[in-house]
């Protein structure tokens, strides 16, 4: 199966990229640094030529590109040479909960097709930055038939995918999700129990026809980027 670089070194070697045309979740709880991740792996598939569009439902354009700046990543280049489309929602879904308010928290549902519609026909990379903030006026079923439908359209386009989804909407959400992706990676922190210091630690969940290891890796986000240093046992 061909794969795609994860926008990690480290995690390439690991586990050998990102399946190739395939819907990867990414879940975590807030500074966790899982818009973090996502830059880096549009970043980095842009430096391989590869079309990426970047659709961010709660930051704007220019706080990305200031967010790569911190890490020495030149999104605005990208942007220019046309091998970088970043897409603002955040600007609609503010609209959207006007309009929910003004009316009725459940006029308005999840709508997840606007994902598909807005990309270019020849787009490679897709990066959803967050799809959370989509899904709280959603049933359980609404929730997994619509991402179901998403994860099918974009295997149909054969487009590598980054769906981002933040630790505040529900486990029960959080699970349907799990369940539909090709593949998933929890990022966390939590306090050490050896050292009693706070730490950054990432479970590879599941990634199909990938070997993958059982331990928590042990990460940090440095002035690069999201960096695995060594892993930890999952029972500490």
């Amino acid at each position: 199966m061909k794969r795609i670089k994860t926008g990690s070194s480290e995690l390439d070697e690991i586990i050998g990229g990102f399946p190739s045309g395939k819907t990867i979740l990414i879940t975590g709880d807030p500074g966790s640094g899982k818009t973090i991740f996502g830059l880096q792996f549009a970043y980095k598939n842009c430096l391989e030529n590869k079309k990426t569009v970047y659709i961010s439902t709660e930051e704007d354009a220019a706080e990305l590109k200031q967010q790569g700046k911190s890490f020495d990543w030149n999104l605005e280049d990208l942007e220019k040479k046309g091998i970088l489309k970043i897409i603002e929602l955040a600007g609609y879904r503010a609209m959207e909960i006007k309009t929910a308010l003004s009316i009725s928290m459940d006029a308005i549902k999840g709508d997840f097709s606007q994902f598909c519609d807005n990309i270019p026909d020849d787009t490679d990379i897709l990066i959803i930055d967050s799809l959370g903030s989509h899904v709280s006026n959603l049933t359980s079923t609404e929730f997994r038939d619509r991402f179901n439908l998403l994860v099918y359209s974009l295997a149909q386009k054969g487009i590598t995918t980054l769906v981002l989804l933040g630790g505040v909407i529900s486990k029960e959400f959080v699970e349907l999700a799990l369940y539909s992706a090709y593949g998933a990676i929890q990022l966390m922190k939590r306090e050490n129990p050896y050292t009693g210091l706070r730490e950054r630690v990432m479970d590879i969940v599941k990634m199909r026809n990938t070997k993958t290891p059982v331990q928590l890796l042990s990460y940090e986000i440095s002035k690069n980027g999201i960096f695995i240093t060594i892993p930890i046992e999952s029972s500490g």
